[in-house]
């Protein structure tokens, strides 16, 4: 099984933000973390887990994702997503990364768990540093999805 563990940072909502995830599979272990100049925590914490199912190179291997976001977690969980997608994302923040995951998502066996932020879990405490060191980087990527929904200029 492969372990993916993710945390999603904003300083501000929005703000500069960060992702942080690891991926474990038997002993090896993968640190995944990028800094965008303007975004949301929420657009983070999706961002990590899509990130984490990218980085995964085989299929048919179960994947579990230990998350800290009741968002993520409930919206594919509780199927909201898929309720989203029927109706085209219409009003729906996220839109552009929601419809990254649902490609990435099937090609897993995917189970979600649900961890309480800043508990003292030590992968979720990792991913929160890496989230919030990539948030406060001089090198910060553009959110093109999120600053051009903002209508804003890079």
């Amino acid at each position: 099984m492969i372990e993916i563990f993710t945390d999603g940072a904003s300083r501000g909502n929005p703000g500069p933000g960060g992702y942080g995830t690891i991926l474990r599979y038997k002993q090896h272990i993968k640190e995944l973390t990028a800094g965008y100049r303007l975004t949301t925590n929420n657009r983070m914490e999706l961002l990590a887990v899509i990130v984490g199912l990218e980085a995964i190179k085989t299929s048919n291997i179960p994947v579990t994702i230990f998350s800290d976001s009741k968002y993520v977690v409930d919206a594919v969980e509780k199927k909201w997503v898929y309720g989203w997608q029927k109706k085209g994302f219409a009003g729906k923040a996220n839109a552009d990364l929601w419809m990254r995951f649902l490609r990435i998502y099937p090609k897993h066996q995917v189970k979600f768990v649900w961890i309480k932020g800043h508990a003292g879990h030590p992968e979720n405490e990792r991913c929160d540093v890496l989230a919030v060191q990539s948030a406060l980087s001089p090198n910060l990527l553009i959110d093109h999805g999120y600053e051009a929904s903002a209508n804003l200029k890079p």
